[in-house]
């Protein structure tokens, strides 16, 4: 392929090539979601039927980064139609006020354990409303690898093995956690097999009576039963009153040529674009990939537009956010000059919001089916085993809710029924009106950073999509846990280029050459008449085309 100019050639060999097909594509960060992604759309199966049964499947063998209890979101773009946003993400729960949390001595929502999962989890009410709007196949194909998965069992990989070495007192503070995730009171070593046959029962029963089981019938009284035994706030009437949006994505263009797609507030979709904006006006390509002034640019987009993003993103229904203002051109233009070439802008002269801790596990995945539909499509519990605590049904809730601000004062403050700032965010591009580029990732945020990565290593220096997920990436601002700003950047850069951002003013912080902290990516690319996935080697997933 054409490598444009400002391409650096120690990347264009990687450790796996793309995958290449005209009938279909999917990537995800598991290879056996991937594989049962797969299997859907060879059976005929819609794009979005195909990201279903990969969801379905991360929430068995990832469940430190996906499950039944987690938020979802979604974009699909189907043959001819413009493209569709879906935000799958609950709210708060009737009980969860600001009030109740002081009175009980918090300064802060907790970040696990039952008073940490205040929010409903949104994802198979997602499912369902995804398959009504696209669905080919029954409802109960979608289940069957994640009920086999969870009922026989799957082979535990070194990386989810370390996750539990690493998070075991988490779990083991919730006896019905410990009792699944440690089985006989040991974290599961790799190759051992791991079952959950509540789990494998509660699949069942959605696949059997779809998403009102979960909502209404018996395993919402098993999920707020438990949770309230517990001392949690989830109400019964939290879960049946629960629904999914349809909205309007967000969209700013790229080079004129690229359309860029974002999911509105309450998620962080806009920061992408807003980054997007910043980087229209300085000389990409010419910059070259793996420069002091490719990674000081980046990080800088990214320093402004976080910035506004805090000041702004929340659920819409409690404040209004002026989403045609920050994506216009007069604001653009007010970032723009915020930045300069030769210096980075002081950390500590930046508008100060209330301490949140931002993402930290998510599961991004992609599909394409045979006819060019396609799904970009994000699902998480938040931190890594959400809030720790597991209903009785065998699946951890999301810690989502502890991301809500006790501050009366914050954008983010906690009120009953509203939505929560969420960093999970799908990307999808189009050229000239068809679709281009599926993205996306894990990583709090990195985000943002990721997207924009992907999109100016593929569309500025020529990159194929496995080169620009694997090449070295950075990452500004906290994550993982760590309340830290520095400028986080892969061991892989040289280190003449680390020495000269630091001489910039940037605080650098080494990390691995394939960092954890840099989230799991996957793309799919619409290349000529084919299609082009990757996955990230960060991760356990893998990519299939055909």
């Amino acid at each position: 392929m054409q490598h444009y100019t400002g391409a650096n050639p120690a990347f264009f060999e990687t450790g796996r090539k793309p995958v290449q097909g005209v009938r279909g594509a999917v990537t995800s960060p598991n290879y056996l979601a991937t594989q049962a992604g797969e299997q859907i759309l060879r059976r005929g199966g819609h794009a979005v039927e195909g990201a279903i049964a990969v969801n379905t499947v991360l929430c068995v063998v990832y469940p430190h980064m996906a499950g039944l209890g987690g938020d979802l979101f979604a974009l699909v773009k189907n043959k001819g139609e413009d493209v569709q946003a879906l935000n799958g993400s609950g709210r708060a729960g009737e009980q969860a006020t600001r009030a109740f949390y002081t009175e009980q001595g918090y300064e802060e929502i907790p970040d696990r354990g039952p008073l940490a999962a205040n929010t409903v989890p949104g994802t198979v009410a997602a499912w369902q409303e995804l398959h009504q709007a696209y669905g080919k196949l029954t409802w109960p194909e979608l289940f069957e690898e994640a009920i086999y998965f969870a009922e026989a069992g799957f082979t535990v990989t070194e990386k989810f093995s370390r996750f539990l070495y690493e998070k075991q007192e988490v779990i083991r503070k919730h006896d019905k956690a410990a009792e699944v995730l440690l089985p006989d009171g040991q974290v599961p070593q790799p190759g051992e097999i791991l079952k959950q046959p509540e789990l494998a029962e509660t699949l069942r029963r959605i696949a059997d009576e779809g998403a009102d089981a979960f909502y209404s019938g018996p395993i919402a009284e098993q999920v707020t039963g438990s949770l309230q035994g517990a001392g949690g706030l989830l109400t019964i009437e939290d879960m049946r009153s629960h629904e999914s949006s349809w909205e309007k994505p967000l969209s700013t263009t790229y080079h004129d040529t690229y359309e860029v797609f974002e999911m509105q507030p309450n998620t962080q979709g806009i920061a992408t674009l807003m980054m997007l904006n910043i980087l229209e006006s300085f000389p990409v390509a010419a910059l070259g990939d793996n420069t002091k002034e490719y990674y000081h640019l980046m990080a800088e987009a990214a320093k402004v537009a976080f910035t506004y993003r805090d000041q702004w993103v929340t659920d819409p229904a409690y404040e209004q956010v002026p989403v045609e203002s920050l994506l216009s051109d007069e604001h653009t233009k007010k970032m723009v000059d915020q930045i300069d070439l030769h210096r980075a802008y002081p950390v500590a002269d930046l508008p100060q919001l209330p301490e949140l801790s931002v993402n930290k596990d998510t599961t991004f995945f992609a599909a394409v089916d045979a006819e060019g539909n396609a799904v970009s499509m994000i699902q998480s519990i938040y931190h890594e085993f959400g809030s720790g605590f597991m209903a009785d049904g065998g699946f951890l809730l999301q810690n989502r809710g502890s991301f809500f601000s006790l501050d009366n004062e914050h954008p983010n403050r906690l009120e009953p029924g509203k939505r929560t700032f969420h960093t999970i965010i799908p990307a999808l591009a189009l050229k000239d009106g068809e679709p281009f580029l599926l993205f996306g990732t894990m990583g709090g945020e990195g985000q943002p950073q990721t997207q924009c990565a992907l999109l100016t290593r593929i569309v500025d220096f020529g990159y194929d999509v496995q080169q620009a997920i694997e090449a070295p990436r950075w990452l500004y601002g906290r994550t993982w846990g760590e309340d830290s700003s520095s400028l986080k950047m892969e061991k892989r850069i040289p280190d003449s280029i680390l020495t000269a951002l630091g001489d910039l003013g940037h605080e650098i912080e080494i990390t691995p050459g394939y960092s954890q902290q840099m989230g799991h990516a996957q793309a799919v690319l619409f290349r000529n008449t084919c299609y082009e996935a990757g996955a990230d080697p960060r991760g356990d997933g893998i990519a299939l085309s055909w």
